[in-house]
């Protein structure tokens, strides 16, 4: 049953009721899905796999595990886990296992026909109809998809009453998460297919997170002057405030120059398929920018099929990869950057494939992935990637930056919990996660808000303010949007960015505040209250606010498609700041300490080693916006990077 992970936690956790004969609901569908049809009941010695979701151990300890590792104050700073410990923590209890165990055995299912799953969490098992109806006092029927598609399920069924806490859900059951396969004659699609989404209070649309690096998606940069002139750029700095290069980015941000290449160290870029860098681009990028590394290239790491594809050149195709791996590559120069290009050209991918990729236990974790948002692989359709899908097998790197971000809105609150939940134990593993916080202020992708009423998105004129995510995600670093002051010289400090985008920002429907921010956030509404009420935003006081730091977003040089262009977003200012992250990392690493891992507390206790952005606001949703002002603030976060306040906090913690 899914739960949200808090209840699953507060369940394990809770008494054990002696066993007995009692059977109790454990799940119901209302209604059969659109486009499917039942046709007729099962035969008794039919046979079919039965899988056995178990509660998670120590859910409700996860904030604790993770600030343990990560609080600066903190005995067990800098102790990150290894996957065995992180697995191990989570695994259901052994009361768990013998209780689900036991029941099976003495419903008659022989024990050697029961095996534990690898990642611990499952309980599987080959059962006849006439058994499995039994065991869940139901009745399974055959339903049959418009594609042709068979399945198999049930209405309801039931567990004994002392078993029921020990169980998440069973499948087949209720559920319809079959994976199917497209009509023979169905022509290849793509990525660029996606129905019109849906907002908060409805049903969210299917495929929009496998489509987030679809050509035109909303969270991409945005384009600005095309074919300009660099001639002299970088020469000075007076150009700054209209045109950044790497060299602005050293100066505002006291970055030193980068002179080892730990092996203990590493920084990876995630790209989504059909999204791709050209390497005529960074070479083009590099002969003006950074000499030495003409022909560098990223190590490549293709996840589910991911491939550097040429086929497709443009700003829609090329805009977002040149531009992470330009400033990425030049700034933590001659530190070596993974590029974990994800997804093949016709499904695409999501965040959840890639997380698959970097931990296989996340592949069955909590149920698995959601096959009608993620992608399925092996491709069921023409021409897509034939090998299995990626579960592990892939290092994540030290500092892992993103560049591409959904409404909250866009997906459910379980979908969501189960990723964010992920992030943490990534970073109790030491890997430091940053996304990019949004484009649009307030609003969401492609500037649009939620209307009151119907709950669906409008044009962004009116209605309630829609975040970002996974920036609400509390075990994220959220990076927001800075620019430099018109006329405004590079030791003048930023303000909000105002020019093209505006910094996304706001607070979370899904999520409770944490605790690492809480302080930050109940100062602001002290000082600085909003003047909104609760039709604009979740005005609680209790939930998470973001973005948590910002750097610039504005006026970024790039090479693009055998020019220069300039770009804009906070797709810019992610691996900006990754890239301030991964030269701190550098200089643990050369004298013998491990990587930071989650920042966010480190950050929010030591804000003055961060520059506070107190000017520019983010618009959005027929209003103002939030303010940027002293202290954190929910369009600039804490601010933007100090680079030797920054080495100097973290070189002297454990």
């Amino acid at each position: 049953m899914r739960y949200s992970l808090l209840a699953l936690a507060a369940l394990a956790a809770s008494a054990v009721a002696a066993p007995s004969g009692k059977y109790v609901l454990h799940e119901k569908r209302d209604r059969t899905p659109q486009g499917w049809w039942k046709t007729s009941q099962l035969q008794a010695n039919d046979r079919m796999p039965m899988k056995i979701a178990l509660t998670q151990s120590n859910m409700d300890k996860l904030e604790d595990y993770l600030m343990e590792v990560s609080h600066p104050t903190s005995d067990k700073y800098g102790q990150h886990w290894t996957a065995k410990q992180v697995a191990d923590a989570f695994a259901p209890s052994k009361e768990t296992v013998d209780t689900v165990r036991d029941w099976l055995v003495s419903s008659g299912i022989e024990a050697e026909r029961i095996s534990q799953s690898q990642s611990l969490g499952w309980l599987n098992l080959e059962v006849s109809v006439a058994e499995a109806e039994a065991l869940l006092k139901t009745k399974y029927h055959k339903y049959v998809h418009k594609s042709g598609q068979p399945h198999v399920s049930c209405t309801e069924y039931h567990v004994p009453e002392h078993v029921r806490q020990h169980v998440d859900f069973i499948t087949p059951t209720v559920h319809f998460d079959a994976k199917l396969s497209p009509p023979k004659d169905k022509v290849n699609p793509k990525i660029k297919r996606s129905a019109p989404t849906a907002a908060a209070g409805t049903n969210v649309s299917p495929g929009k997170a496998k489509a987030i690096g679809s050509p035109g998606s909303a969270s991409l940069p945005k384009l600005g002057a095309a074919d300009i002139d660099i001639f002299g750029f970088g020469a000075d700095l007076s150009t700054c405030d209209e045109f950044i290069v790497p060299d602005c980015l050293r100066a505002l941000y006291k970055i030193p120059p980068v002179l080892t290449s730990n092996p203990k160290n590493s920084y990876g870029i995630v790209e989504y398929t059909p999204q791709a860098f050209l390497q005529s681009d960074l070479d083009l990028f590099f002969a003006n920018f950074s000499k030495l590394q003409v022909q560098r290239t990223p190590i490549f790491d293709s996840i589910d099929g991911g491939v550097d594809q040429t086929t497709d050149q443009s700003f829609d195709y090329n805009g977002e990869s040149d531009l992470d791996l330009e400033y990425a590559m030049t700034l933590v120069n001659p530190i070596k950057v993974t590029l974990y290009q994800t997804g093949d050209l016709v499904e695409g991918a999501s965040f959840n494939n890639f997380l698959d990729a970097i931990d296989g236990s996340y592949c069955t974790f909590d149920g698995g992935d959601d096959p009608t948002q993620d992608a399925v692989y092996p491709d069921p359709y023409p021409g897509g990637y034939e090998g299995p899908e990626n579960c592990g097998g892939f290092a994540a790197t030290k500092v892992i930056s993103t560049s591409y971000a959904y409404n909250e809105a866009d997906l459910t609150p379980f979908y969501e919990m189960r990723q964010c939940n992920e992030y943490a134990k990534l970073g109790m593993l030491g890997t430091t996660f940053l996304y990019s916080s949004g484009d649009y202020g307030v609003a969401g992708n492609g500037g649009q808000c939620i209307d009151p009423t119907t709950g669906q998105y409008n044009n962004g004129t009116s209605g309630k303010f829609n975040p970002s995510f996974p920036g609400t995600c509390p075990y994220i670093l959220s990076v927001g949007a800075t620019q430099i002051k018109p006329g405004a010289s590079v030791t003048q400090p930023e303000e909000a960015c105002e020019t093209v985008i505006f910094s996304g920002g706001g607070f979370s429907n899904v999520f409770p505040m944490p605790s690492y921010q809480a302080a930050a956030v109940q100062e602001f509404f002290a000082n600085h209250p909003p003047p909104y009420g609760a039709d604009r935003y979740n005005n609680s006081r209790m939930t998470r606010g973001f973005p948590d730091v910002s750097a610039n977003g504005a006026n970024y040089v790039i090479a693009i498609d055998g020019t220069f262009s300039l770009v804009y977003g906070t797709s810019a200012s992610s691996p900006t700041f990754g890239s301030v992250l991964t030269i701190v990392n550098e200089a643990r690493a050369d004298i013998g300490k491990g990587s930071i891992g989650f920042v966010n507390p480190a950050l929010y206790a030591h804000p003055s080693v961060l520059n506070d952005i107190t000017s520019g606001g983010n618009m959005g949703c027929g209003t103002p916006g939030f303010t940027a002002t002293t202290g954190w603030d929910p369009v600039t976060g804490l601010g933007t990077p100090n680079t030797l306040k920054l080495l100097e906090l973290f070189l002297l913690l454990p």
